[in-house]
């Protein structure tokens, strides 16, 4: 089903102690407090484990911020899905712009990490969007389409309910600047309308799709107003419970 989700995405960040507080202490500051979305950390790998064990996964759920494309074996320093899963997480973060730019990562790789996501009873976090050149040749409908059919729309309508999408303008992470409340409600009821066209309605209507640009306390109340913005996936904002949590109050 649809739902209101406030995801953060650690990135590279944080030592295994300084995870484990930032964990602790957000813990601390939702006990008690009437939500109105889930939510979730993507800590490196090393922290899953320790964090999984040190608070409410019922409260907080837990993401890795990518998986590996093989299932076992000889591939010295990846993770397995099933490794993931065995730490508590419940969610991957895959696709993410930054893992497509820097490593190499390509339609089929994705979808090769989304069956095994699936496989392990992950939930994928699939990252779409377009780069500036992309953006001003106007061509980020045709981006995300592509992003799309090249690795998850050869899933199942079922299979494809348990993906979470996240639109990610890369022209706006970590630069400072924010698609207008405007742009990011017309592109995401651009990408609802895909999956209604491949999947129908119910599954489009069902389809949870998060909003991933510099989104912050400032902004996220206007974008999440939005008919087709179902949260956000917040980078730098997470790794400060009091923004992460002003950007949690929004909803």
């Amino acid at each position: 089903m649809r739902k209101n989700i406030v995801a953060g995405n650690w990135k590279m960040n944080k030592t295994l102690q300084e995870g484990l507080a930032l964990a602790t202490e957000l813990n601390s500051a939702l006990i008690g407090k009437s939500l109105n979305c889930d939510v979730i950390i993507g800590t490196p790998f090393i922290h899953l484990a320790s964090v999984a064990s040190a608070i409410d996964t019922k409260q907080i759920g837990i993401a890795a911020q990518n998986c590996a494309d093989k299932e076992s074996g000889a591939y010295t320093g990846e993770v397995s899905a099933a490794m993931i899963k065995s730490t508590g997480a419940d969610y991957v973060i895959l696709g993410h712009s930054e893992r497509r730019a820097y490593y190499g990562e390509t339609f089929e790789t994705l979808k090769d990490k989304v069956l095994l996501a699936l496989k392990n009873n992950l939930n994928p976090i699939f990252c779409i969007g377009e780069v500036l050149a992309e953006r001003e040749e106007n061509r980020q409908n045709e981006v995300v389409k592509a992003q799309l059919e090249g690795s998850v729309f050869n899933l199942s309508a079922e299979d494809f309910g348990k993906i979470i999408l996240a639109y990610e303008p890369v022209w706006a992470i970590g630069t400072g600047k924010t698609a207008s409340p405007e742009q990011a409600q017309e592109i995401h009821a651009y990408i609802r309308s895909l999956v209604a066209q491949k999947f129908g309605n119910q599954v489009a209507d069902n389809a949870t799709i998060l909003y991933g640009g510099s989104c912050n306390a400032g902004n996220a109340k206007e974008l999440f107003t939005n008919p087709d913005v179902d949260g956000g996936l917040i980078g730098g904002a997470s790794l400060k419970v009091a923004d992460f949590c002003a950007i949690i109050d929004a909803f």
